[in-house]
């Protein structure tokens, strides 16, 4: 209860403070906006750099850029055979279990 009626006079004392020195309080206002937009627009900046560059993986010369091209084209074409030897026993199964029943 005591928070209660200390937080109400809290809100009443702002409100007068407000209402007797509103132009020094707007000027304040008027001085952090412009503050509040850099520091907030600069680590949006930043933050959205940091995801961009944790996405792309970009290696720094030649030789090792074209080493990771391969290497995913290599990865793609084993996943790829892997599931064809996958259908091909897989229809072998169906095949089998078909001519069983």
């Amino acid at each position: 209860m005591k928070v209660f009626v200390g937080g109400v006079a809290a809100v009443f004392l702002g409100v007068i403070s407000m209402i007797i020195f509103h132009r020094p309080f707007f000027e304040l206002i008027a001085g952090a906006i412009p503050l509040i937009l850099l520091l907030g627009g600069a680590m949006a900046a930043y933050l959205g750099y940091d995801e961009v560059k944790d996405k792309i993986p970009f290696p720094k010369n030649k030789e090792s850029r074209e080493a990771a091209e391969s290497s995913g084209e290599s990865k793609f074409k084993e996943e790829a055979e892997r599931y064809k030897q996958e259908v091909e026993k897989l229809k072998a199964e169906l095949e089998k279990s078909k001519s069983e029943g």
